[in-house]
């Protein structure tokens, strides 16, 4: 997909913190995301800078997978991620957003969903946002 008139809120060579609409939150926290994913992430997708994206998932992070953090890490707010650790034991799969630009992927939301899960050594679910490059 092509994003013009995108914000340019979130780039990767930045450690911008991106601000959700709830009801994508609720919906990445409960693992509830709906199809088309394009469109379900739009809120995000416009805050990159223009230029041509993927997006994929969700899917299992495997556990040797290096993530940036664009927020304090590990998070502060144990509570809200004993509150994810609790919902991943019992069986939901709240789901990160992850923005790869070849080189790193960078959390863009979900610090204490990645946090929750590798301290219960579950692999984490995340929805990968991927920058293309056209040959130069």
């Amino acid at each position: 997909m092509t994003i013009s008139g995108g914000t340019g809120f979130l780039d990767v060579n930045t450690r911008a913190r991106a601000e959700l609409p709830q009801s994508l939150r609720i919906a990445l926290a409960t693992g509830q995301l709906r199809r088309p994913l394009a469109t379900t992430l739009g809120p995000v997708l416009d805050l990159l800078v223009d230029g041509d994206y993927r997006v994929s998932g969700p899917e299992r992070l495997a556990a040797d997978q290096e993530l940036t953090p664009t927020d304090t890490w590990p998070p502060s707010d144990e509570a809200r991620v004993g509150y994810y650790r609790t919902a991943i034991r019992t069986g939901h799969r709240p789901v990160a957003v992850v923005l790869a630009d070849g080189e790193r992927e960078l959390i863009i939301d979900g610090h204490h969903k990645i946090a929750a899960y590798r301290e219960e050594a579950v692999e984490p679910a995340i929805v990968r946002i991927i920058q293309a490059y056209s040959p130069s």
